[in-house]
Order: structure tokens, then sequence, then C-alpha cells
């Protein structure tokens, strides 16, 4: 057990990045709304996200580089590349700046559950000191080892939940299993992908792998590593699902308001574990978006230097301080994240498509890249992937 925990770690980071508050929202708004029955959909993007991240992951053990690395030496016209690291670096940077005031909120309204009481002020710095400290320290195996114990604590959180409101289990089976698709459960569906799959992931996932494990020869180990760690992820997901299908009415604005809706049902047990599940998601991720946002900044101006270098710990510091005012001051920003959800939802084919060119590619991996079934699933995730965009885009501009 020990041994296999010492394999864990770049991947379970990956997970406590997409698990956050709004993973939380999304998932108790499609089991207050549909019930059991988008299950299948959640299913579907657990897979899409660890063939996505397997590739990401594969890239920086063979190469030894960040994906922001890679992608410069492959793309060679100036202005296409030039583009290329643009639009990435402005997309995950803006993005997760925007994303870190909901990451932090999350953290903040666990605590609010678990405590009982409001506090304006106590509470944002108290999540934002946490995740400072454990950045600032510039440790990858004490960030490795204290987000596995928050996403194994979150997922013991979450599961309680949902085997409190005793669930129809038989139906929960019919949801995996008998997809649907129709008119007024498709915007959900996406909705559902695209807060699993996550483009600054793919760039989070390289970097820390490529510094875990050095050459190919390791590869079965990272392969599993992200289908366990991604895998409990989305089972985290699935019992948010499930708890939200138990909430009685078809609307839900905010994490808080799963809490809300358990505690006349079900009392203060599920009402304190959705406090404790909500805090430690919001806290995983108020401490990976800052971190995967320095990874993208470095990798893509070229600066040498790990964790504990100047310009690293500047550049989460600026993300992690817009979080915390945007919270404390309580300022929205609004037009931040709806820039941010244009600019990823082009940056999420974009990266779809290269990743799969870069796994593709005999030049960058070598006898490593991706064999023809895997280039074959690869192009169908890039279908549901443009479709994605499309939905992000039309949600934004209009």
């Amino acid at each position: 057990m020990k041994k296999w925990l010492n394999q864990m770690g770049p991947a379970t980071l990956v997970t406590a990045a997409f698990v956050g508050p709004g993973t939380v929202t999304v998932c108790a708004q499609a089991g207050v709304r549909f019930d059991f029955s988008l299950l299948w959909a959640l299913l579907l993007s657990v897979g899409i996200t660890i063939l996505l991240q397997e590739m990401a992951a594969r890239i920086g053990v063979v190469r030894q580089k960040d994906l922001a690395e890679v992608l410069k030496e492959r793309i060679t016209h100036p202005v296409l590349k030039f583009a290329t690291i643009s639009l990435v670096l402005l997309a995950i940077v803006l993005g997760n700046a925007a994303y870190e005031a909901g990451n932090i909120n999350g953290a903040v309204m666990g605590l609010e559950i678990i405590s009982g009481s409001k506090q304006q002020w106590l509470w944002p710095i108290v999540a934002g000191v946490i995740a400072f400290f454990i950045l600032y320290l510039g440790n990858h195996k004490l960030l490795e080892k204290t987000l596995l114990g928050l996403v194994i604590f979150m997922s013991l959180s979450f599961v309680a939940t949902a085997i409190i409101t005793q669930p129809d289990y038989g139906a929960i089976l019919n949801g995996f299993i008998q997809p649907r698709i129709e008119e007024g459960n498709i915007l959900m569906i996406l909705a559902l992908i695209g807060t699993t799959v996550v483009p600054y992931n793919l760039f989070l996932h390289a970097s820390l792998a490529k510094q875990k494990w050095k050459g190919a020869s390791q590869l079965s180990v990272v392969r599993t590593d992200t289908m366990v760690a991604i895998g409990l992820g989305g089972l985290v997901s699935m019992a948010i699902l499930v708890t939200g299908a138990s909430i009685p009415g078809n609307e839900l604005t905010r994490p808080m308001d799963l809490a809300s809706g358990l505690q006349p049902l079900f009392g203060n047990a599920a009402t304190f574990f959705t406090g404790i599940g909500l805090f430690a998601a919001g806290i995983t991720s108020s401490i990976t978006a800052p971190y995967a946002a320095a990874i993208v900044i470095q990798s893509c101006f070229g600066w040498k230097g790990g964790m504990d270098s100047k310009k690293f710990r500047a550049s989460w510091m600026i993300i992690l301080l817009i979080g915390l005012a945007s919270t404390t001051l309580s300022f929205s920003p609004i037009v931040i994240i709806q820039f941010a959800q244009l600019a990823n939802g082009i940056l999420l084919p974009i990266m779809a498509a290269l990743l799969w060119w870069l796994s593709a590619s005999k030049q960058v991996l070598g006898i490593y890249r991706n064999g023809k079934i895997l280039n074959l699933v690869s192009f169908f995730l890039l279908l549901t992937t443009v479709i994605l965009s499309i939905r992000t885009l039309s949600k934004v501009l209009f």
C-alpha cells in the first residue's frame, strides 16, 4: 500500500484541479434536474480526460520537457508559434486568475457549513493562507502528498454524503448503461464534459510527470496513476450527482445550495460531510490553479528554475492574490470570466488537436507514439471538443 501511494502523485493534482466548486455545482445541478440519467455522460467525460491526460503525461515523461516547450520546438513557423503560445498563455493565465475567486469561495462556503458561522473576512484569509503556504514551501513531494490526502478526504466526504441519501442503486445502474441525449439535456451533457476536461490540466500533468518519472520505462506507472487518480475524481463527481438527485426542486445556483437542500431531508450529518467535501474541493483547486498558471508562464517564457525560483513564485502569488482580493473585496470578475470562457472555448479543441498531433508524431515520441486504435479514438475525442467549444462560444457571445 505504501509503495502504491508513493507511486501516485501527478494525476492526483489533475483530479484536485478539476474537482472544484464549479464541478460541485454542475454535477449537483445535473442530479437535481435529471436524476441519475446523466451518469453515463460523466463516465464519458472521465474516459476522455484519462485519454488526453495520458497523452500529455507520456509526452512529458518521454521528452522530459513541459508541453509548452515541446510545442515551441515542433511549431516552426514564427507567426503560428507566436499565435499558439500567446493563446495558451492568455487563456490559461487569465482563466485561472478569474476562477481562483470561485475556488476560494468554495473553500469559504465549506468552512461556513462546517463552523456554522459566516465570517466575511476571516474564512477567505484562512483559505488563502493555507493555499499560500503549501505553494510557498516549494516542495513537489509535499504538494503531491497534501493534495492526495485532500482528494481522498474529499472523496470519502462526498461518497458518504451520497450513501446517506439512500439512492436507488438500480436507477443509478440504468443511468450508466442507458445513454439519453435529448434537446433538454444536451447543454448539461456538454457542461459535465467541460467541467472535467480542462485544458490547463494538460500542461500541469506533463510538467509534473516529467519531474516525477525519468524515462519511458515508467510509462506503465504513469498510466496507472492517471487511470486511478482521475477515476477517483470521476467517482467524486458521480457521488455529487447522486447526492443532487435527492434534493427536491429543479435548480441549484451555487455549491452552498447542495448543503442547504440536504439538511431538511437528511439532517446535520449530510450537511457536515458536504461542507468538508466542499472545503476540500475549494482548497485543492485554489492550490492547483495558481500552480498550473505559473508552470505555463514559466514554460512559455523559457524561464529557468523550479518552484522556489522568484519568477515562479511571483507568478502563482499574483494569481492567488487576484482570487483572494476578488473574494474579500466582493469584486465580481464577470468580464474576465467571460473572456476566460471564450479563450478556453477556443483553446480546448486546439489543444486536443495539438496533443493528438504531438502524441502521434514519430519525431516527438518515436516508438511511444499513439497506435492506430488510439489515433482513431483521439479523432472522435477531437470532434467532441469541437462541439464543446461551439457550445461554450455560443454561450459567451450570444
